[in-house]
């Protein structure tokens, strides 16, 4: 590996970094990660941090998991790469598909596409819920309905349902048929509504009213996170997503579950769709099917839908859709490995104490400090907390005080996530009590430089 020297001065001059200015990237060295242990990461200067992002929402098992690094290892002697496209497969694929189909048997889900990531996943699945009509007779339902704030990835199919503006006005105009409802955000809603009860009901009126005026008949699919994340670690009442599902099914729209951050333990369930005890007729999965240690995606689709591409071969069906990196054996191998240690630790436990702590803790602060405006969470190891210039007005707080609190954060012990207004927290599951008290320390001390 070059010096750290040539590491510095040539970060910015020949990469682009994602989710940013370029510009920025340029002006304000940002924080090269050299190494990790654990859940801690050390940046080029040895400068040590507990990883509240967990990667990017991903690496669930923490950096030290050695029988997913073994397991990755040996696939790639025995054999780094062959093709799953039609006509040919290989064995760690096969042994992924088994493993994805137990670890979410309780969800329904009896199919597995692999991809390379998040966003693959949900193109995968609207690219399919469009087909799945098509193959019932129903050409006209190719319009998708999600909620505003939702995050589903940057394809152009996922970025045209994303709720949040900052991942679309760019590349306007996007996909035509895509529309969305409110966020079950009791902080704000267009409804003035705090009660989260009552305010899953409106959008669940609102999601019925948008059907009625669209036509059942154009509608392919509704998606939904069933706790937003990257929109800011909203987590609805526990009777939202049902309700959803239920205008879903009166409709014969088809419901896709965006488990890319909220499965295999996040939220204290294996899944989100546990948690809420709804049944999706497909999910999109990523981020800690590796726990981060390979890129690999899921779409996963439930009996109904499987019935109807299997059921319909060999006039049509085919699924004229896929990735290079599809069923990737190396990939494959490290999807296994994964799943078996995320049960055998049972990661769910854990997320969801040291979520409560993590939640208790963000709730003590913002008691401390009037610059926080809503904590929310406490579902699982995802936090997040809104801040504000005036907590009466709920006026948001200028990006650069943001900027400034991530910064005072990492060098007081803690590597945050910042998405302003919004500070969010999603480590390891695999995090100590003693770590999630440094991490709120550091956030501590951060807010007070502020």
């Amino acid at each position: 590996m070059k010096d750290d020297n040539f590491l510095r001065e040539n970060n910015a001059r020949h990469m682009w970094h994602p989710m940013g200015h370029q510009g920025n990237s340029d002006a304000n060295m940002p924080a090269i990660i050299a190494k990790a242990e654990g859940v801690v990461i050390e940046d080029l200067d040895g400068h040590k941090t507990v990883d509240a992002v967990g990667g990017l929402w991903c690496v669930n098992l923490g950096y030290s998991n050695n029988v997913i690094k073994d397991a990755i290892a040996k696939q790639l002697y025995d054999l780094p790469y062959y093709s799953a496209f039609s006509g040919t497969t290989n064995p760690p694929a096969i042994e992924a598909s088994y493993a994805v189909r137990e670890f979410f048997e309780p969800d329904g889900m009896v199919r597995s596409f692999f991809t390379s990531g998040g966003s693959d996943s949900v193109e995968t699945c609207l690219r399919l819920s469009r087909q799945y009509h098509r193959l019932l007779g129903e050409p006209t339902r190719t319009k998708f309905i999600s909620l505003k704030k939702g995050y589903h990835g940057t394809h152009f199919g996922g970025a045209s349902v994303n709720g949040n503006n900052r991942f679309r006005i760019g590349y306007e105009p996007m996909l035509p048929g895509c529309f969305h409802l409110p966020s079950p955000y009791p902080y704000r809603n267009p409804f003035n509504e705090t009660d989260p009860a009552q305010l899953a009901q409106n959008i669940a009126n609102a999601f019925e009213d948008e059907v009625q005026f669209q036509g059942a008949n154009t509608i392919a699919a509704f998606i939904m996170e069933p706790i937003q994340g990257a929109g800011g670690v909203i987590v609805p009442h526990e009777s939202f997503m049902g309700l959803m599902r239920d205008v879903c099914d009166r409709h014969g729209i088809l419901m896709i579950a965006d488990e890319v951050i909220t499965g295999f333990g996040r939220t204290g369930s294996w899944s989100g769709s546990t948690h809420y005890g709804v049944k999706p007729d497909m999910m999109s999965t990523a981020k800690g099917i590796t726990s981060g240690y390979f890129p690999v995606g899921a779409a996963l689709f439930n009996e109904k839908v499987a019935d109807v591409f299997e059921n319909s071969y060999p006039a049509v069906g085919g699924i004229y859709h896929g990735y290079t990196y599809s069923a990737h054996p190396v990939g494959a191998a490290a999807v296994t490995a994964c799943l078996a240690e995320t049960v055998r630790l049972d990661l769910r436990a854990n997320a969801a104490a040291r979520g409560k702590q993590l939640f208790e803790g963000c709730q003590a602060l913002a008691a401390k400090h009037d610059i926080i405006g809503d904590v929310r969470g406490g579902t699982g190891l995802m936090t997040g907390f809104e801040m504000v210039s005036d907590k009466t007005a709920k006026t948001p707080i200028d990006p650069a005080t943001v900027k400034r609190i991530q910064q005072a954060t990492y060098e007081a012990g803690a590597m945050v996530r910042m998405g302003p207004p919004n500070i969010l927290m999603s480590p390891p599951l695999t995090i100590s009590e003693g770590e999630v008290q440094t991490i709120l320390d550091a956030l501590d001390t951060g807010l007070s430089a502020a």
